[in-house]
């Protein structure tokens, strides 16, 4: 376990570099994504069958940074495989070897990876831990990215709120900015992630003032909900991009077509939303 994490430490290794201010209009597409993990089986759905229309996926939106939420290491492995311009960062919820992954990858040819780490959503976040209500462990996988194009840093977080945990809900997204924000304060800041929770729910408001939804202030947007559970239509918007730092969201959309063939990519349609700094 120590040489895992001795190994990890070594991957995120990167001085923080002094960087001039981006051109006006510099643009960043940014995408989260849950793939519906490996581990079940899902019939004609499960990851087997569908796995494909991934990386037809990503030739067709090209995001620059995304964030994977319950990938099992045989499903970050494929992606990478199959989609050579990414890498990655993400270690297993369970015990930082074990369990789901929320990874995040980055274009190596546009983004360059400075820092990262993992927080457990937990009074103790700096270890493998379940935190306050929830069922299961859950992850922020944070990344310090500098765009190549205009040098402009950036931090971008991916995380899986608990399905059942009211609290862990409202305190994970509270931690998770206050953790970066405790970073850096002045550079610009990516949210992404499965929240389990509609627009309503009084656990946003934890980042009401210090962060904002794409969906909700894209000057391009729509409001297609983005959990679709293997059925037609989809029926809940529960994935959400927010940011802060950026001159605005320029666009916002589902990514609810077809790919490869394959009747649905996942339970859930990927959201994507240009940022502009």
């Amino acid at each position: 376990m120590k040489g895992f994490f001795k190994h990890i430490a070594i991957l995120c290794a990167g001085g923080l570099v002094l960087l001039s201010g981006c051109n006006s209009g510099g643009k960043l597409l940014v995408m989260s994504y849950n793939v519906r993990t490996s581990a079940k089986d899902d019939g004609e759905n499960s990851w087997q069958n569908r796995r494909s229309a991934t990386p037809a996926m990503l030739r067709s939106v090209r995001p620059d940074v995304f964030g994977v939420q319950e990938a099992m290491p045989d499903q970050i492995a494929y992606i990478l495989e199959t989609s050579p311009r990414y890498a990655c960062y993400g270690i297993g919820r369970n015990d930082g070897s074990e369990g789901e992954r929320m990874s995040v990858f980055y274009d190596t040819r546009r983004v360059e990876l400075l820092d990262c780490g993992t927080w457990w959503l937990s009074e103790t976040p700096d270890v493998p831990s379940v935190g306050w209500d929830a069922k299961y462990p859950r992850t922020a996988t944070w990344a310090l990215l500098k765009d190549r194009r205009c040098g402009k840093r950036f931090y971008f977080v991916n995380t899986h709120l608990d399905h059942k945990g009211v609290n862990a809900r409202r305190e994970g997204l509270s931690m998770i900015v206050d953790k970066v924000r405790g970073m850096n304060p002045d550079i610009p800041l990516v949210l992404v992630g499965d929240f389990n929770v509609e627009p309503d729910d009084p656990c946003l408001q934890a980042l009401e003032g210090r962060m904002l939804s794409a969906r909700e202030t894209a000057v391009e947007t729509e409001d297609e909900p983005s959990f679709n559970g293997f059925t037609v239509p989809a029926s809940k918007t529960i994935d959400y991009i927010y940011y802060s730092g950026f001159a605005r969201a320029a666009a916002f959309r589902v990514v609810s077509e077809s790919f490869d063939g394959k009747p649905f990519i996942s339970d859930h349609y990927p959201i994507v939303s240009t940022l502009e700094y």
